[in-house]
């Protein structure tokens, strides 16, 4: 089966109107993302916020016809919007994993790899990670988590108690037994991570020592790391809750910032926390704390 998307780029303020009209027009599916790389970091709950240039897409039947659809948005639009209409179709795919065709076993310090199922590096030594990321966050491609997987390589986890704090894929928690940890709590809000974080660590024989809980029923702990891969404003928000959970002298990784948001994070947990200076990538942040 395949489909026909029709894809309009407009000023946020056109951005509502648009998406109603291709409702209108039978779209089985609507969505807007950025058409000008603008970043919009942490919008307040109950917040939408939209980017200033705007691409509507729909989503139509194969045999809609491609005139009619260019005359009705010339007819309700206007011609000077309709001439920035776009059309294409679509083939059908399971979209949600088609990126993984370009992803590889990827190195992370001096001894850790990640590598998608069946895949191993030419090197023959190491620690190797076999991940299904599925629908969950976290392969290691993105700058927050690679700073994450090379702070684990350099640390002695041998024996260790480890929380994995927003858990994702399960990437850091598989990572942090595979690299010797007795034991790790991973925690998440989103019961498709928890899931993929159990498929991963089965996957990697290390479910015996994974615990997996929700945000919202987590056991009252004391742990040796704490790795929160995360958003800025969360972290300041849950620095007590963290605090809590980790032993005097242990290690805390915060992850999932900007450049610009290290100082206020830096802020909420200086008085908990002996943090070191940031290590940055592609300007984003990972910070480290002992416990005070």
């Amino acid at each position: 089966m395949s489909w026909t998307q029709l894809h309009l780029t407009v000023e946020k303020a056109f951005a509502p109107q648009v998406e109603l009209l291709m409702e209108r027009l039978g779209a089985l599916s609507v969505t807007l993302d950025d058409a000008a790389d603008e970043a919009l970091l942490e919008p307040a709950p109950g917040e939408s916020p939209l980017w200033q240039q705007t691409r509507v897409t729909g989503l139509f039947a194969q045999e809609t016809d491609h005139e009619w659809l260019r005359s009705e948005v010339d007819r309700l639009l206007g011609d000077e919007i309709g001439r920035r209409m776009e059309l294409e179709s679509l083939e059908e795919r399971q979209w949600e994993r088609a990126w993984l065709d370009d992803f590889r076993p990827m190195k992370f310090g001096r001894n850790l790899w990640i590598c998608p199922d069946g895949q191993r590096p030419g090197e023959g030594n190491g620690t190797f990670i076999d991940l299904d990321p599925g629908l969950a966050f976290g392969t290691g491609t993105h700058p927050t988590t690679a700073l994450c997987l090379n702070w684990l390589d350099g640390q002695q986890l041998n024996g260790a108690n480890v929380m994995d704090f927003g858990c994702g894929s399960g990437i850091l928690s598989v990572a942090a037994l595979k690299l010797g940890a007795s034991e790790v709590i991973a925690i998440d809000h989103d019961p498709q991570a928890l899931e993929a974080t159990r498929c991963n660590g089965e996957k990697n024989n290390v479910l015996d020592r994974l615990r997996v809980f929700h945000s919202a029923s987590v056991p009252a702990v004391e742990v040796d790391f704490i790795l929160a891969n995360i958003l800025a404003g969360t972290l300041i928000e849950l620095e007590a809750r963290l605090a809590a959970a980790i032993r005097p002298g242990g290690k805390i990784i915060l992850s999932g910032l900007l450049s610009d948001q290290a100082a206020s994070v830096s802020a909420a947990y200086t008085a908990d926390f002996a943090l070191s200076p940031p290590e940055t990538m592609e300007n984003w942040v990972l910070l480290e704390g002992r416990r005070r």
